[in-house]
């Protein structure tokens, strides 16, 4: 396993089901990656959900594990699935059936970064890929695999909190006409990824804030979601994507100046959802 694959905050007692996950904010960038790419430094950081891990990193002191990537998301997307091959960026695959996201050049392993920048200037081996989905990929998912195991036979049910960012013009071009943009998307896959309650708690604690909250539109939740969202055996999963502007200068990638206030409000919502998750209490399943 690469030593560079996460970094795994463990809580002193665990005392909540809940399990936040940070799958992207990793800026660990192999100096022979960024040197071979025809974009610099800053462009490749332009994917990345950059201090997401830190605005979550709260929830450890609230009894929660948090999973953060060190890879970055440029070099492999731990938000896809690990055979979402994409031909156009990696020699020896074959033609795969039609799939919106590795079309659109974000598989597993990425070909562009923001705004559709190649990443390469030609094609990568295939037993390279395959490297980097062993080294990176798969240790990622069989810790997060297994903090779920752990938070559901402790506590009969686990929620995964999944978080990200989002580009604040990926909201204006989504935004619906004569309505005010969001702050902050939960994406439950429609229902299929978590019971009706997680979602309802999770967006009366940020609404509460004065976050505009939306639910599924324009992100409904990818790999994770979909992979471990299994509401009726207690396993339920709400991809968060919070606006970068919120937080952070997105053409820098630069903390604004009340990054730790906005912090602060994030860590309010983490101590209420774990309390109140640790409290018990039903769980309905998707309908």
């Amino acid at each position: 396993m690469d030593k560079n694959a996460f970094t795994l905050h463990r809580p002193l007692r665990h005392t909540t089901p809940v399990v936040f996950s940070s799958p992207h904010s990793g800026a660990d960038y192999p100096a022979d990656f960024v040197h071979a790419s025809p974009l610099d430094a800053q462009a490749l950081r332009s994917s990345e959900d950059a201090f997401v891990d830190e605005l979550f990193l709260h929830g450890v002191a609230c009894g929660a594990p948090l999973l953060a990537a060190r890879a970055p998301r440029a070099y492999v997307d731990l938000n896809r699935a690990s055979d979402e091959l994409d031909p156009a960026v990696i020699e020896g695959i074959d033609r795969v059936p039609h799939n919106p996201r590795v079309t659109s050049g974000l598989g597993v392993i990425p070909r562009v970064v923001s705004g559709g920048r190649n990443i390469y200037r030609g094609k990568l081996s295939l037993p390279e890929a395959e490297a980097r989905i062993s080294r990176l990929w798969h240790p990622y998912h069989r810790t997060l695999r297994q903090l779920l195991e752990e938070s559901h036979s402790r506590f009969g049910r686990a929620v995964l909190i999944d978080c990200h960012s989002m580009p604040h013009e990926a909201i204006e071009a989504h935004a619906r006409p004569g309505q005010p943009r969001p702050d902050l998307v939960l994406g439950d896959r429609f229902g299929a990824a978590a019971g009706r309650e997680v979602v309802e708690r999770l967006e009366a604690a940020f609404t509460a804030t004065g976050l505009r909250v939306v639910r599924n539109s324009p992100f409904a939740g990818a790999y994770i979601a979909q992979a471990y969202g299994r509401p009726s055996r207690g396993f339920h999963v709400v991809q968060v994507e919070i606006d970068r502007a919120l937080y952070m200068d997105e053409a820098r990638v630069e903390k604004r100046s009340d990054f730790e206030s906005f912090r602060g409000m994030i860590s309010g919502v983490i101590e209420e959802v774990t309390k109140g998750f640790a409290g018990g209490g039903a769980i309905l399943a998707a309908e």
